[in-house]
């Protein structure tokens, strides 16, 4: 053995010896020391970048040390540019720093170099994963798994994972892939040492349990920061305490506070999707669409085909009165989503989007049908359909779904105010009457049926005080309705009493500076009409 061969099994045994005690400076120090002395040991650069890796992934540091690694990793290379290892290595640093595209195409230099490397192929499965490519992340899993069956416990566990969002998969077909997963574990050391980790957080636990008894029986509390801001402290590196100390802060409504740590999470980890969902919900509680959708984007960008988060995008687009845009991202949410009721939810909202602001009503009608075939039971969709058939003007189509609606649900009393709405309109008083009675049949509080049918005694059948018990008992189960307010008053003028009319309307006027449900001046009319 050569003296230069001694020296540096001397250097390996003295850096080891620092990284086993956990002094990873002096580790990192004499690798450098070495390299100054040495500076084309590939060996050294590959060692120097695993010790920045190990301390860019230590929770009781908040440094970053990943571009370090992938510099010395970079620098191995340049002596063995046909090394799968070293290209694993820089993907995994990227990885590690939350660049999934550059750590893709190193992963594949692998394959390129190292076409049975399993590893490459979970990597590329857990980054497709992460995207919301379940398709792409199958492949590769089941390629590392059909690579190395006996050391794959994490792809094994991926597998499992994907299935479990299938609701077609059965229990059966997923069980063997959790069980392989457990039986290959301790012949995993990357699997292993991940166990290793997340066990490294169980010393956090007890304060942590603490700390739930006490928002328990005390509330949030100033108390509860300091002891989230003592366990920071003692791990700078553990993401998921300034998350936790960012909903404090959120219930205590100190919400810039809030933001600073969900950003700080996103710092340490940029994929991490919980950081920004909550960031997400926190601007949209201040009412700041402007970055709730930026913010939201971000998740689109990290997983793409989850369609929560274009449902979300669209609600903050759609508030801010960006209409088409809303649309855009609601139809998106409906092509990429497989689970039917939810995508009726949305086909739903898009329906009402169509006919309540674009007055396009063949659209909103096509959105309400989709609905319908998503989710066939959902008496709401019902309503909606017949609604815009009336609106159009198509009462035939509009009685057809209304009746439909009935076969499925006929104690709704909202279906038969809307059947005795739509009978009204089609001049049918009798039948009109006979459906809002119905639909006080089954909701003695029901608002509108009582003031829908007092305009009917009202105005078509002229029984004055029928009408008047019909609006007070509107107003009895809404004090802030303006409209029976308005009615009753109308009604309270025709016996007479002005006096008591005035004070309706302006009450009613009052009501509607909030509610707007009537033209001000229409009320201000009948003021004047009073005492004229």
């Amino acid at each position: 053995m050569s003296t230069t061969d001694i020296q540096n099994k001397k250097i390996k045994k003295e850096i080891d010896k620092f990284q086993k005690s956990g002094n990873i400076q002096k580790a990192i120090d004499a690798c450098k020391g070495a390299l100054s002395a040495d500076e084309n040991n590939a060996e050294l650069h590959i060692k120097l970048g695993d010790l920045y890796m190990e301390w860019h992934l230590d929770i009781h540091q908040s440094k970053q040390y990943a571009d370090d690694a992938i510099t010395e990793y970079q620098r191995a290379l340049e002596t063995d540019v046909d090394s799968a290892e070293i290209y694993y290595k820089i993907g995994m640093a990227f990885y590690y720093k939350r660049e999934l595209d550059k750590a893709v195409n190193y992963f594949k230099l692998v394959l390129e170099h190292n076409v049975k490397m399993s590893e490459a192929y979970f990597m590329l499965a857990e980054i497709f994963m992460r995207k919301g490519d379940f398709l792409e992340a199958m492949e590769n899993a089941q390629r590392a798994i059909k690579i190395a069956p006996l050391t794959s416990s994490r792809a094994y566990f991926l597998v499992y994972c994907i299935q479990s969002l299938s609701n077609k998969v059965k229990w059966y077909k997923k069980l063997p892939n959790l069980i392989a997963s457990f039986c290959t574990l301790p012949f995993d050391k990357y699997a292993m040492k991940a166990v290793g980790k997340n066990l490294s957080y169980l010393k956090f636990v007890p304060s942590l349990l603490k700390i739930s008894f006490l928002i328990m029986r005390e509330g949030f509390s100033e108390k509860i920061i300091d002891m989230y801001r003592e366990m920071i402290d003692k791990a700078p590196g553990f993401v998921e305490l300034y998350i936790l100390l960012g909903k404090v802060y959120t219930e205590l409504q100190r919400y810039d506070d809030a933001i600073c740590e969900y950003k700080m999470a996103i710092w340490l980890d940029s994929l991490n999707v919980d950081a920004y969902y909550y960031l997400c919900l926190l601007y949209e509680e201040q009412k700041d669409y402007d970055n709730a959708i930026l913010v939201c984007e971000k998740l689109v960008e990290l997983q793409p085909q989850v369609a929560d988060y274009h449902c979300k995008i669209a609600q903050y687009k759609y508030l801010k009165g960006e209409v088409d845009e809303a649309v855009t991202h609601y139809q998106t949410a409906v092509a990429i989503n497989p689970n039917p009721k939810w995508t009726s939810v949305v086909a739903l909202t898009l329906g009402f989007i169509f006919q309540e602001n674009s007055k396009n009503f063949d659209a909103a009608i096509a959105s309400y049908q989709n609905a319908h075939n998503l989710n066939p039971d959902d008496i709401e969709i019902f309503l909606n359909l017949g609604n815009v058939f009336f609106e159009k003007g198509s009462y035939d189509n509009a009685l057809v779904v209304y009746k439909k609606a009935l076969e499925a649900s006929p104690y709704n009393s909202r279906l038969h105010c809307n059947l005795g709405y739509l009978y009204w309109g089609k001049g049918n008083i009798e039948e009109a009457v006979k459906e809002y009675e119905k639909a006080i049949k089954y909701d003695n509080t029901y608002d509108i049926a009582y003031n829908n049918l007092g305009v009917i005694y009202l105005d078509d059948l002229g029984r004055v005080q029928k009408a008047i018990e019909l609006f007070e008992a509107a107003i009895k189960n809404n004090p802030n309705y303006a409209l029976a307010n308005y009615n009753l008053a109308r009604s309270i003028a025709i016996t007479g009493d002005k006096i008591e009319a005035a004070k309706l309307f302006q009450t009613a006027l009052d009501i509607n500076n909030y509610t707007q449900e009537i033209d001000p001046r229409d009320i201000e009319d009948k003021i004047q009409d009073l005492f004229t």
